[in-house]
């Protein structure tokens, strides 16, 4: 069993998402079919990485149709669209399904910059596959 956000875990959320038809998930939104964009999440609070670290940044990239999580090494020059920072605790809930975006948003526990469609266009795309995910989410150790 995987715990949420470890390299094992990315592995195996690439795993579920190779070969995935955007054409099929996304509903033409922003850049998502055949286009590129990158949704970043700086997760605080990250289990067994030391404080000093700073945010685990992981990059849900989409390229050409391909889509692609990766953690983002310091040094890397994000090219991130958008940026999500929230808690570990907050990242896992909204894997789980257990805490609504929209609520966390506007309660201030999730903060945002960038452009918005993006958000919304990465948030489909990941909804639109949640089948393909069951199995990862059944796997997670969080």
């Amino acid at each position: 069993m995987a715990r949420f956000l470890s390299p094992e875990w990315i592995a195996a959320f690439n795993g579920a998402l190779q070969g995935v038809d955007l054409g099929a998930l996304a509903d033409g939104g922003v850049r998502a079919q055949g286009g590129r964009f990158c949704v970043e999440e700086h997760v605080a609070g990250v289990p067994d990485r030391p404080e000093s670290a700073g945010p685990l940044r992981v990059g849900l990239f989409v390229d050409e149709g391909a889509v692609t999580l990766a953690q983002c090494e310091d040094g890397d020059e994000s090219r991130a669209d958008v940026v999500v920072s929230l808690s570990y605790e907050d990242a896992a809930a909204l894997s789980k399904g257990e805490l609504d975006a929209a609520a966390a948003l506007g309660t201030g526990r999730v903060h945002v910059r960038g452009d918005l469609h993006v958000l919304v266009a990465g948030q489909g795309i990941l909804a639109a596959a949640s089948a393909r995910m069951a199995e990862l989410h059944a796997d997670t150790s969080y």
